[in-house]
């Protein structure tokens, strides 16, 4: 009996914990004001004892990095993508996994129930010739079968949402929800781009604000979408773009959000800049990004490397949250001079986290269309 009882007691302690890190995470949508930042997450401000930070350059390894780093305290898998049917009807979709750790060390090894690990993840789906845009959440622990993530074979996954690694190399997606069914083969046709400092991707200037970053930037992606009206799915082929992550601490308490964008370029090339802001309005010195050419031998860029201005707004009718909504972005080195803008207005999740996440177009500034891509904005719900 006292053995069952320590046993209970335990899985209760990990109950209360689960709910408390939920409700702090969680909350219905007319409690705008209670939903939680993403910066929140990622700050010095959380506890991080214990838990293992990203400190200098390290050797990656494959398959096992594609797979979970649980002494970190934060991770996703990041995939977004561009697709069209055979009739041209465009799409976009995201779908993320996010590993949280509430402690960072099993505490409770003989019971299957208790867990250290939190996952989340958002699915979504632009119907971009409708103007239609369908964003989902799901919240899970990680034990008994729930969710989790594993290298070999890769395997991440919430209930039915899944990455699924495949023979040869490739990947599965799988989510649903609502009527929206999404399933999907990636094949990377490049080597995988280590960002920052050989993958060691600093944000801010303490000790360890920084993660291991590694993406894949030109995923041949094909597949079925089904819509909730729509009678059967569409058969869809495009491109896609992974990036991995996973850190302990990264932001400062003077860092208000950032601007992140991933674009697939003419001539067999990539571009990824992200734009940290400060809560003064200013440009973080720590901006950083990469270019890739057609080899795939990719190159550094660094705060002073690009310029992003912005050219138009978008106000959200459900939050109230004002986003850029049209970009020139120039990188002298390599005479580019993009426009960048979205493809659908209204790409906001207002879920848990709010924020804007979307497709974009690409064009020269005469306004020939180069290509298509994604882009991130945090932090902007913090304006209000």
């Amino acid at each position: 009996m006292p053995k069952l009882l320590k046993s209970f007691s335990r899985c209760f302690f990990s109950v209360i914990i689960l709910c408390l890190s939920l409700s702090l995470m969680r909350c219905a949508p007319s409690q705008r004001q209670e939903k939680t930042n993403p910066i929140e997450a990622l700050t010095t401000t959380q506890r991080t004892e214990g838990f293992a930070q990203a400190l200098k350059p390290r050797s990656f390894r494959f398959p096992q990095d594609d797979g979970p780093h649980p002494e970190f305290q934060t991770e996703w898998w990041y995939y977004t993508g561009n697709l069209e049917d055979a009739h041209g009807h465009s799409f976009g979709y995201q779908l993320t996994f996010f590993r949280r750790a509430l402690a960072p060390t099993p505490s409770l090894q003989s019971e299957d129930w208790p867990t250290e690990q939190l996952y989340f993840a958002h699915f979504t789906v632009s119907d971009l010739d409708q103007q239609k845009f369908y964003p989902f959440e799901r919240w899970q622990r990680g034990s008994i079968g729930l969710a989790g993530a594993q290298a070999e074979p890769l395997r991440v996954w919430l209930d039915h949402w899944q990455i699924q690694g495949l023979p040869g190399g490739g990947v599965s997606l799988s989510a649903k929800a609502e009527g929206v069914n999404l399933q999907l083969q990636l094949d990377s046709i490049k080597p995988v781009v280590l960002q920052g400092d050989q993958g060691l991707s600093q944000k801010s200037g303490g000790v360890g604000n920084a993660s291991y970053y590694y993406s894949r930037t030109r995923l041949a992606t094909t597949g079925t979408l089904q819509l909730p009206d729509t009678s059967t799915p569409f058969s869809v082929q495009g491109l896609s773009w992974l990036d991995r992550e996973w850190s302990t601490s990264v932001l400062s308490r003077e860092q208000r959000g950032w601007d992140w964008f991933a674009l697939h370029l003419p001539q067999n090339q990539e571009l990824m800049i992200y734009q940290l802001r400060l809560k003064d309005g200013k440009v973080d010195t720590f901006s950083a990004g990469s270019f890739v050419d057609a080899e795939g031998k990719s190159r550094l860029l660094g705060a002073k490397d690009f310029v992003l201005e912005v050219t138009n707004t978008w106000t959200s009718p459900d939050t109230g949250v004002k986003y850029p909504s049209g970009w020139v972005l120039s990188v002298p080195e390599y005479q580019l001079q993009l426009k960048v803008r979205p493809l659908m207005k209204n790409q906001e999740l207002s879920l848990s986290f709010i924020y804007w996440e979307g497709a974009v177009e690409i064009l020269d500034m005469q306004g020939t269309f180069l290509g298509k891509g994604y882009v991130e904005l945090t932090g902007y719900d913090q304006d209000l």
